[in-house]
């Protein structure tokens, strides 16, 4: 599948003109970019890229308050982590095809049946269970993961803080979101089944066995991680039945305008979250 360890995505395409970001600031700036170009297009992409804005103040706030032992090392693997998304989002909009799970979420922005959920689900999801493995293993450079494993858990527990707090927002455009509860007890129904958590623990599992790999097994090895998190993205918007009823039925009390829904989704109340470490 032509995926390249070393590179943000895929060799070959224009997203290697694309000078990387080298610390937080620099991706915050390129985020504000992606959500104000989003914001002008009306692009459902600016939902996703709008959380990821800020859950990266969130991360820079974190910093500069010192709640990190090493915030240097926890800066690096999360502009690693960032420049991966970054990567993605220009590689589609250069009209290429970034990897599989992007793909997916990246091809439903002009899903006008999608509601907001799925779309911030996607970008969970290639981000979370695709990007972010790999993006600890080139972070760590060599040295032993479990180096890691701290600013991998802060991470994460920001990144589910600021999630959670934005879904219980998503009330303010999605009013019926809650009927998705009824399906709780459908365990194929990927849309509710999603867990940060689960993401979490399973992007680390990743990460353990892709840091013990050989150089010549890592292309295969990853290319078969990005086959199954793209199917899992599949399932996230493929819903049928009652679940399609009630999925459709949720859109259609969801505020219209795209633009003021980013606008929503981009109001940043700065907000302490502790992290121990």
């Amino acid at each position: 599948m032509g995926i390249d360890f070393f590179d943000p995505e895929r060799p070959g395409t224009d997203v290697n003109e694309l000078t990387p970001e080298t610390n937080i600031d620099g991706v915050l700036s390129a985020l504000e970019t992606i959500v104000a170009e989003c914001a002008a297009q009306k692009s459902r992409a600016g939902y996703f890229a709008a959380l990821y804005l800020k859950v990266t103040k969130a991360v820079k706030e974190a910093i500069v308050s010192k709640q990190f032992q090493n915030a240097s090392q926890l800066e690096k693997l999360d502009v690693v982590f960032a420049n991966r998304y970054l990567a993605a989002y220009h590689t589609w909009n250069n009209h290429k095809r970034p990897s599989g799970p992007w793909a997916v979420a990246f091809d439903e922005v002009g899903d006008s049946s999608d509601i907001v959920l799925q779309h911030l689900l996607l970008g969970m999801n290639a981000h979370i269970n695709y990007d972010l493995g790999i993006a600890t293993v080139v972070a760590c450079g060599g040295k032993p993961i479990e180096n890691l494993r701290a600013d991998f858990d802060a991470i994460n527990m920001i990144i589910a803080a600021l999630t959670n707090q934005v879904i219980s927002e998503l009330g303010q455009v999605s009013p019926l979101l809650s009927l998705l509860g009824l399906h709780a007890s459908n365990a194929n129904f990927a849309l509710l089944q999603f867990s940060i958590d689960n993401a979490r623990d399973g992007a680390w599992s990743f990460a353990e066995e892709l840091s013990v790999k050989k150089t010549i097994e890592r292309e295969p090895f990853i290319a078969q991680r990005e086959v199954t998190i793209k199917k899992l993205a599949e399932k996230l918007v493929h819903t049928a039945g009652l679940v399609n009823f009630t999925v459709w039925l949720v859109r259609l009390f969801e505020r219209k305008p795209v633009n003021e829904i980013i606008g929503i989704m981009n109001e940043y109340r700065k907000r302490q979250i502790v992290i121990n470490s």
